[in-house]
């Protein structure tokens, strides 16, 4: 099992519909997650920053294959167009990241 971590920004102004939307979260698209091994999945938001930490736990083992299967369903390609354009990118990240990526600097099992 790997434990993962990612920020990315928030518009203000999107935070009340960014927080609706999760709280309703379409069914296919938590189905699809859940079927790449993501398991413990949360997203926390840091105001006034309008930071969004995002942490899951993965427990398959194609960790580049589950992500891609993520990335070509349908579902869950028409929810990151309503959710992208609410997020703010860090200028900081990698190239190919939307989320960007941390590293894991302390674990208290």
């Amino acid at each position: 099992m790997q434990r993962m971590g990612f920020v990315i920004g928030i518009a203000a102004e999107n935070i009340p519909e960014y927080k609706r939307l999760h709280a309703e979260i379409w069914p296919e698209v938590a189905e699809r997650i859940k079927a790449s091994n993501i398991t413990n999945y949360s997203i926390f938001l840091r105001e006034p920053e309008n930071l969004m930490f995002g942490y899951w736990e993965y427990v398959g083992e194609d960790f580049e294959a589950d992500m891609e299967a993520i990335a070509a369903d349908p579902k869950t390609r028409e929810w990151w167009a309503v959710c992208g354009p609410m997020q703010r990118p860090l200028d900081s990240r990698a190239e190919g990241e939307w989320w960007a990526g941390m590293e894991q600097v302390f674990y208290l099992p």
